[in-house]
Parts: structure tokens; C-alpha cells; sequence
């Protein structure tokens, strides 16, 4: 096992030793240009794992607590969803032209494209969240119905039989007399 991590690291590791190469071929000498880009390499991850992560953690504590039970897991999703969405766009919405042009990224209006995604996003957590309002899920309180299985009465006990021995509801190779019956 550690044979299969190691080489599965080692190509991890070269691309990583190679990234930093080409970054300091990049920023040697130093630029204006490096600053900023040094910059947007530090403040995006602490940005990220310093206010994103832990907003959407407590934001998702909270609507887990308060809402009731068939939105819970609907709207907690819309929200993890919406806030990678909203980390995605955001070079975006911040300046035009905020990441290299490809063709047809440019041509639309992002906000308009992150309102009609959140939009989407939104209905489904409305609509899954009605569906299982609606349809409540299978509960495991009853056996799984196969052709061995005994009819279920809400009358007899459990021990008795509603039908008479030798029916299709036993399983075949049973013995259908019983001791004192």
C-alpha cells in the first residue's frame, strides 16, 4: 500500500515542482504585476477557507436546525450549491474580463447567467423538497414482501394464521400439520 501511495504522489509532486518553476521564472524580477498576482494566490484560499467555508458551515448548522424536516437536506444542498456557485462567478461579476478569454465566455452576461442558474438551482430544492412533503419516504417498519412472506393482519397477533395450512403463503417443503391442531 505504501508502494501505491508513493507512486501515486510522485506525479503530484512533479507537477507541483514544476508549477513553481514556472512561477518563479514568472515573478523573477520582481513587478507590480508579481505583487498582485502573489497576492490573489494568498488572499483567494484564505478568503476562501476563512469566511466561504465557515458562513456556508454555519449557515447550513442553522437552516438545519430551524427548518423543518422534509427541507432540511433540499435547502442545506441549495446552499453549499449556491455558495460554489457564487466562488465561480465571482472573477466575473468582480471586472470584466476577470479570467482569459475563451470563446463564447465573454458574449453573455454573467450575472444574468448566475441569476438564471440560481434560479434553476432554487426551483429544484423547492421542487424536491414538495416531493418529499408529498410522497413521504419508505419506512423499514414492515418486512419486504416476498412469496415466502406470511400476509400481514393488522388484527391477529403475529404467531397466528388467518389462512389454512397448505395455502400458497407457505414456502414449499414445509410440513403443514402442526403439533396439536
Amino acid at each position: 500500500m505504501k508502494t501505491a501511495r508513493a507512486l501515486l504522489a510522485l506525479p503530484g509532486l512533479a507537477a507541483l515542482a514544476w508549477g513553481v518553476v514556472l512561477f518563479v521564472e514568472y515573478a523573477f524580477p520582481l513587478r507590480p504585476d508579481v505583487i498582485g498576482t502573489v497576492s490573489w494566490i494568498v488572499a483567494g484560499p484564505l478568503l476562501n477557507d476563512g469566511v466561504v467555508v465557515p458562513l456556508t458551515a454555519v449557515l447550513g448548522i442553522i437552516l438545519a436546525r430551524v427548518l423543518p424536516h422534509p427541507w432540511r437536506v433540499p435547502v442545506v444542498t441549495g446552499t453549499v450549491i449556491t455558495g460554489v456557485l457564487l466562488i465561480l462567478a465571482f472573477p466575473l461579476l468582480w471586472r470584466p474580463y476577470g479570467t482569459p478569454p475563451m470563446p463564447g465566455l465573454h458574449d453573455g452576461n454573467p450575472a444574468l447567467g448566475l441569476a438564471l442558474t440560481l434560479a434553476a438551482v432554487w426551483l429544484l430544492v423547492v421542487l424536491t423538497a414538495l416531493l418529499r412533503r408529498v410522497v413521504p419516504p419508505n419506512t423499514r417498519d414492515a418486512p419486504p414482501i416476498t412469496r415466502e412472506a406470511r400476509p400481514i393482519t393488522r388484527d391477529a397477533p403475529p404467531d397466528t394464521r388467518t389462512d389454512p395450512p397448505g395455502t400458497p403463503a407457505d414456502p414449499p417443503g414445509t410440513r403443514t400439520d402442526r403439533p396439536g391442531t
